[in-house]
This record gives C-alpha cells, sequence and structure tokens, in this order.
C-alpha cells in the first residue's frame, strides 16, 4: 500500500555552489556525518550530495512535512555496491509510524 508519495530533482552544480558559497556549514546543516564522509569521499562528491538532498527532499514530501523535522532525522546511508537506504529519527520516524510505514 502506498501512504505517500515524494518525488525531488536537485542540480548538482547547484549542490556544488552551495558548497562552494557556505561550505562546512552548509554541509552540517544539511547532512549526517556519515553522508558528509560518504560523499566527500568520492571523486565527483557533489553529485553524491545532490542524490542526498534529493533523496531527503522527496522523503519530506511523503511524510508531508513533519512540523519539527530537522535534516538530520532523514539519513541516506549506503550507495556505491550497497543499495541507498533511508534511516529515519525523530520527528520524520514518528510520522512515518503514523502513517503506518
Amino acid at each position: 500500500m502506498i501512504v505517500g508519495i515524494g518525488i525531488d530533482l536537485t542540480e548538482v552544480q547547484r549542490i556544488a555552489r552551495m558548497v562552494e558559497r557556505w561550505g562546512d556549514r552548509f554541509l552540517r546543516r544539511i547532512f549526517t556525518e556519515g553522508e558528509r564522509e560518504y560523499a566527500t569521499s568520492r571523486a565527483n562528491s557533489a553529485s553524491h550530495l545532490a542524490a542526498r538532498f534529493a533523496a531527503k527532499e522527496a522523503t519530506l514530501k511523503a511524510l508531508g512535512v513533519p512540523p519539527g523535522l530537522t535534516w538530520h532525522e532523514i539519513e541516506v546511508v549506503g550507495g556505491g555496491t550497497a543499495p541507498p537506504l533511508l534511516v529515519l529519527r525523530g520527528a520524520a520516524l514518528a510520522a512515518a509510524d503514523k502513517m503506518g510505514m
């Protein structure tokens, strides 16, 4: 049963500009430590950051943007040879539970 749908596209260049302009401040605000470590270990880190950003945005939409949610409550883990998975915490997890996910 589908309980929520979210889709998002993010331009890699937009994320690259955000990193260039705001640097670590942007990275720490949006991405978990694990997400930052994964992306910055790759040759084209901006594309990996953009993919994670889009996944987080799509998740927010599917959950109906619960009040009080922070970016770190949605984490994209895996990638490369492992399939990416979402880990939800806090308000994101509570919203998913409430929706029966």
